[in-house]
């Protein structure tokens, strides 16, 4: 799947993330919801919450988006942030899961004429619906990821989700990239699917864009498209590394200071 992903397409994997969370979050004691997620700044609890008031907000996105409305402000936004940091770790975990059950539930009742004219401009961005289902399974199945290795150092981003949220890191990496004193450009060849990217960062920030070009490149980094999800995100520390992961002309370190995590 790629940015030509359907509504419908999307939604279907967010049930399968959510499905996937909720699974390891059930059944969870204090002392498991309090441990260390793979955010060294939150708990496995503080993730859940932060996915869980996510959902309200987007849930309010959603109606907001119906009705032809603004996308809520901060004023909206604060109070949400407010209550769910103010849970108990327990309740935030089993809060999220319901928080997030609830925003598939609205998706899934709109109707085909809803979804199809369904817009709204949000992040500096026209969005229709697909997009805004994109943008949320990104931050669910990378979240879901911090929580999960918190309890298998094996785990991996889901590949079906995947194979959507690496088509739409062209959108992110600006965002998470730091500025580099030198210009460092890098093919990228992932498997899983596979995908061809050109990398550029330097002073101007970091950018990317579709790699056409099949010749030799002076740097290449080759790997699996999960791990190159993960890289972007900050997720690709040397314990969380495939074997399979090949670079060649620049130095992976680089590249993992120039994504440092959000």
């Amino acid at each position: 799947m790629s940015e030509s992903s359907t509504a419908e397409d999307v939604l279907d994997l967010l049930r399968a993330s959510h499905d996937r969370l909720a699974a390891t979050l059930q059944g969870l004691s204090e002392q498991q919801a309090t441990s260390q997620s793979y955010d060294d700044d939150w708990s496995v609890a503080q993730v859940a919450s932060h996915l869980g008031s996510g959902a309200e907000i987007q849930r309010l996105q959603l109606a907001a988006g119906l009705k032809g409305e603004e996308a809520p402000g901060m004023e909206a936004i604060q109070p949400i942030w407010d209550e769910w940091n103010a849970k108990a770790p327990l309740d935030q975990v089993h809060d999220s899961v319901a928080a997030n059950a609830a925003l598939l539930e609205d998706v899934t009742a709109l109707t085909p004429d809803e979804r199809e004219r369904w817009q709204l401009e949000l992040w500096g961005r026209h969005m229709d619906l697909a997009m805004l289902l994109r943008s949320r399974l990104s931050e669910h199945a990378v979240h879901s990821w911090d929580i999960l290795v918190s309890f298998d150092p094996t785990a991996t981003l889901d590949q079906d989700a995947t194979a959507v949220v690496v088509d739409n890191l062209d959108a992110i990496v600006g965002w998470t990239g730091q500025k580099r004193d030198e210009q460092i450009s890098v093919e990228v060849r992932t498997s899983q699917p596979e995908r061809a990217w050109h990398l550029d960062i330097g002073p101007g920030g970091v950018g990317l864009s579709p790699s056409y070009d099949d010749t030799s490149a002076r740097a290449e980094l080759a790997l699996p498209a999960e791990a190159w999800v993960r890289l972007v995100y900050g997720r690709l520390d040397p314990d969380h590394t495939p074997e399979s992961v090949e670079i060649r002309g620049a130095d992976l370190d680089l590249l993992r200071a120039t994504f440092p995590g959000v």
